[in-house]
C-alpha cells in the first residue's frame, strides 16, 4: 500500500489495493487511519460489481440507506447518483455534509466512478477540523455551545421542481424534518474539534431566525470552503471515494453539458454528533 497526499490540508489517494477482494485486518486498519488522518481517500482503477462495492464498504461499518433518494431496487445499499446528457442540473451541487438533517447522519460516503464525462464533473473537499482551527479565539469561544437547526427542506420542501431537472430522483412520499446539532462538532474516533454546519441543510442557530443566523452562518461556509482547506479531485472510470462525513463538506462541479456521468454511493451508518 503506498499513499500520497494530495494537498498539505486534506486528501489522499491510496495505491496498491484491490478494494473488489476482501481487506487484512491490518490493511483495514491502514485504510481506517489513512480516513482519519486526511479526511477523504481515494482509490484508482478500481473494478467492481455491485455486490464487491457493498462488501467493501461493509468491512467499514453498518451501511445506511438514503432516507429522502430513490435506490436500486436490486441493490437499496446503493444510491445511483446519474446525470443524463439531457438534464440540466446534478445533486450535490453546493458545499454540504450529507444528511445532516438526520439524527444520526452518516459516519462517511463511498462514491463509485461508473461512467464518467470525458472532462468536467470533478468533486471539491474541505477540511472542517482546519476550518475550525483557523476562527479566531473570539468566534470559537461564541460557538462553543451553540446548537444548530437543521432540515431537509431545502430536498423535500421542492420535490417536483427538483426532480424535473435531475435524473437522481427525490422521493416523493418524504416529509421535512428538523433535527438539531452541535455548532461545533467532537469526532467520536479523534476527538479533534470540528465546525459542523452547511449550506442546503443548516437552517438557523438554535433560539434565533433564519434572517439573525445567516451573516454568521455565510461567513462560516465561505471560510470553510478557503482554497487552502480543499482539495479537488478529478474522476476516472474505476476511481472511489471515500470521504470522513463527520469532518468534511463538498462539492459536485456541474461543468459536463451534454455528457453522462454515473456513479454508485453508499453510506455508512453514524451516530449522533456531540
Amino acid at each position: 500500500m503506498k499513499i500520497i497526499k494530495l494537498t498539505g490540508t486534506i486528501g489522499a489517494e491510496i495505491h496498491g489495493v484491490d478494494v473488489s477482494k476482501p481487506l487484512t485486518p491490518e490493511m483495514l486498519a491502514q485504510i481506517r487511519q489513512c480516513l482519519l488522518d486526511h479526511c477523504v481517500i481515494f482509490f484508482r482503477d478500481q473494478t467492481l460489481t455491485k455486490e464487491q462495492q457493498i462488501a467493501f464498504v461493509r468491512q467499514f461499518g453498518a451501511i445506511s440507506k438514503s432516507p429522502v433518494y430513490k435506490t436500486l431496487d436490486s441493490h437499496p445499499e446503493i444510491m445511483p447518483v446519474i446525470k443524463e446528457p439531457t438534464d440540466r442540473d446534478i445533486i450535490g451541487d453546493t458545499w454540504h455534509t450529507d444528511e445532516t438533517y438526520q439524527e444520526t447522519p452518516p459516519m462517511g460516503s463511498v462514491l463509485y466512478a461508473r461512467e464518467v464525462p470525458a472532462v468536467g464533473g470533478d468533486t471539491l473537499w474541505c477540511n472542517l477540523y482546519r476550518a475550525y482551527e483557523t476562527l479566531s479565539d473570539g468566534l470559537k469561544q461564541q460557538l462553543e455551545g451553540m446548537r444548530a437547526v437543521h432540515t431537509n427542506e431545502f430536498l423535500t420542501g421542492n420535490t417536483a421542481a427538483r426532480n424535473a431537472t435531475r435524473s437522481t430522483k427525490l422521493l416523493e412520499t418524504v416529509g421535512v424534518n428538523y433535527v438539531v446539532h452541535p455548532v461545533v462538532r467532537t469526532h467520536d474516533e479523534t476527538g479533534r474539534k470540528c465546525l459542523f454546519v452547511n449550506q442546503p441543510f443548516t437552517h438557523a442557530f438554535e433560539g434565533m431566525t433564519r434572517a439573525e443566523s445567516l451573516p454568521l452562518l455565510q461567513y462560516l461556509y465561505a471560510h470553510a470552503s478557503k482554497p487552502e482547506n480543499t482539495c479537488r479531485f478529478r474522476w476516472r472510470k474505476g476511481s472511489i471515494a471515500f470521504w470522513d462525513n463527520r469532518c468534511t463538506m463538498h462539492y459536485a462541479i456541474n461543468d459536463y453539458p451534454g455528457q453522462r456521468r454515473e456513479m454508485h454511493r453508499i453510506t455508512l451508518q453514524g451516530t449522533r454528533p456531540v
